[in-house]
């Protein structure tokens, strides 16, 4: 007898392939049976006017702690995501050292927008190990499939201590992180993150420790991949335009590892095109040396909310970081000081900014999103000119005393773009570039920041129902087979017989996000962008439904993916020829 007959549904497998009307049989965890299925079942779902199709995959999370005090990984699993990839940016949580666990914790509080308060009450910090850190994670039983890169700034950080910020590492120091490297990834990690992005700064406004290693240190790390089945690298070269050295650095680490190389991130937004043509040809210079390189890209306009509290994205302003590296009262005096605010207003609109970081300096186009105090609420979804010109002030100044009022909790809205007809049309030819992957979602990070996390329905929502960017089983292509290839999951992806039962039942017809807001449930109390998903009828993993019509089940059936045991190495073309 079957655990599930799905019946009467539309099957649209992952692959490509062309839609049809079939039932599929679930048992054991395992898809027993595709077409018609005549089998008895203990329990059957009428996908009748439903389509059926793989569980999506999420090649980029920072869920690394979110896992200990939310199993069920949400808000991911009710946008039907089903196997996901955390430890990215060089951002991982293990390998750990007894005295490392407050400065990663501040380091992510940082650089990826976690509450400090949440990392100290949510998560245990009982590891050291990459393994035990991922037997840690298996013994909260989490409702979905979930793997993780062991990341440069945590394993710099066990290995160099507090030097990692800012030295270069000495021959012992770089043969004892390769030989962590080893271990982590035998243990199961699934490959190795760094960053070099100029936005990446610790608790105390340093550079992360990734950021302080030379070409030769990340090609050295690399090179230990070739050992490991089952893994791959991910890297954050810069923001913005890329040099030749971007794209030759990434070219030899893939070369070094003989793996492919998932460069972070492809955004579609202002001065979208020029930056597009100048970044995608980092995969062409790649294939022509023998090395792979694929760019991940948002589902959607990005729309980042900065506030001077987190200080993520302006601290990458120049000359920012140190003063939002103060401990809130310093910085606060320190933003009320005409000398210091000139400074600061000065450096955000020196030419040489980054044209992807200008708009978090261009206070004249924010919108004021949110704020906290008796005295700013009127101001609260206005422009910030606008108010300014009430006030009597300059854009900036507004912005640095409206803020001040509230505590620094002040949530403004920087004008990105990408939400045009252009660039929408730009960004559904960037999905079929087969140079890309589409994913991007940050999920778990920048919690009151960014609303990136739904893109799997945003996908099928905007860009299949709505756009018409792409078709269905393209759209689904591109979220469930392309990626699960890509990161070489082993019979997850696609509907096939013996394959793993992770499927998504869900109404083409209304499947989209729903409405964002603001949820306060965070341990400590802390808040967070949240929107469930429409459309979404139900989500397996593992031959179990995790989720109905957008419920818990309270059924946690998923696992930790391991490198080797539940992925397989991906050749690179040079390998393949």
């Amino acid at each position: 007898m079957l655990d599930y007959l799905i019946k009467g549904g539309t099957i649209v497998d992952g692959t490509g392939a062309a839609r049809y009307r079939g039932d599929v049989g679930v048992k054991d965890g395992r898809i027993a049976a595709v077409g018609k299925v005549e089998q008895a079942a203990r329990e059957t779902i009428d996908a009748n006017g439903l389509v059926v199709a793989p569980g999506f995959v999420d090649i980029h999370t920072h869920y690394d702690a979110q896992v200990f005090w939310d199993p069920a990984l949400s808000p991911s699993c009710y946008h039907g995501v089903t196997s996901m990839f955390a430890g990215n940016c060089g951002f991982s949580v293990a390998p750990l050292t007894a005295e490392g666990s407050d400065y990663l914790m501040r380091m992510l509080a940082r650089v990826e927008g976690m509450p400090l308060q949440s990392l100290r009450d949510g998560v245990p910090w009982n590891w050291t190990s990459f393994g035990s850190y991922l037997d840690r994670v298996q013994e909260q039983r989490p409702a979905v499939n979930i793997g993780f890169l062991v990341g440069h700034s945590a394993l710099r950080r066990a290995v160099m201590g507090a030097a990692a910020v800012d030295q270069p590492a000495d021959p012992q120091q770089l043969a004892a992180m390769q030989q962590l490297l080893h271990q982590s990834l035998a243990e199961g990690g699934m490959g190795f993150s760094s960053s070099q992005a100029p936005t990446h700064n610790d608790g105390g406004g340093h550079p992360v420790p990734s950021r302080a290693a030379d070409g030769a240190e990340l090609i050295a790390l690399s090179r230990c991949l070739r050992d490991h089945p089952g893994t791959l690298l991910e890297f954050i070269p810069t923001v913005g335009p890329f040099e030749e050295r971007h794209m030759q650095l990434m070219t030899e680490m893939s070369l070094a590892a003989q793996r492919s190389l998932n460069w972070n991130v492809l955004i579609v937004n202002t001065g979208a095109r020029a930056i597009y043509e100048n970044q995608i040809q980092a995969a062409d210079y790649a294939a022509a040396r023998g090395a792979e390189i694929r760019a991940l890209t948002f589902a959607q306009p990005v729309s980042l909310r900065l506030n001077l509290l987190s200080g993520f994205g302006l601290d990458a302003l120049p000359g920012w970081a140190a003063v939002l590296g103060l401990p809130v009262p310093e910085r606060m005096r320190a933003l009320a000081d005409p000398v210091t605010r000139a400074r600061l207003i000065d450096s955000a609109a020196h030419p040489d900014v980054p044209v992807l970081l200008r708009a978090m300096g261009n206070f004249s186009a924010m919108t004021i999103e949110q704020t906290f105090a008796p005295q700013t609420k009127a101001y609260q979804g206005r422009a910030l000119a606008e108010v300014a010109a009430e006030r009597g002030q300059s854009p900036a100044d507004a912005f640095f005393d409206i803020a001040l009022a509230d505590e620094l909790r002040t949530c403004f809205l920087p004008r990105l773009g990408g939400d045009d007809e252009e660039s929408w049309a730009l960004r559904g030819a960037m999905w079929k570039d087969p140079r890309t992957l589409v994913g991007a979602s940050d999920a778990g990070a920048h919690l009151d920041m960014i609303d990136t996390f739904a893109f799997s329905t945003t996908v099928l929502g905007e860009g299949v129902r709505k756009r018409g960017l792409l078709t269905l089983e393209e759209g689904v292509h591109q979220i469930t087979d392309l990626p699960a290839r890509f990161m070489g999951l082993k019979e997850r992806g696609r509907i096939a017989q013996g394959w793993h039962a992770d499927l998504v039942v869900f109404d083409p017809e209304r499947v989209g996000k729903g409405k964002m807001d603001m949820r306060f449930d965070l341990p400590g109390g802390a808040g967070r962008l949240y929107c469930e998903a429409e459309g979404i009828h139900q989500v397996l993993v593992n031959g179990a439904v995790i989720v109905r019509n957008n419920q818990l089940t309270g059924q946690r059936p998923g696992r930790v993916l391991r490198s080797g045991q539940d992925t397989e190495t991906v050749p690179i073309p040079a390998a393949r020829g």
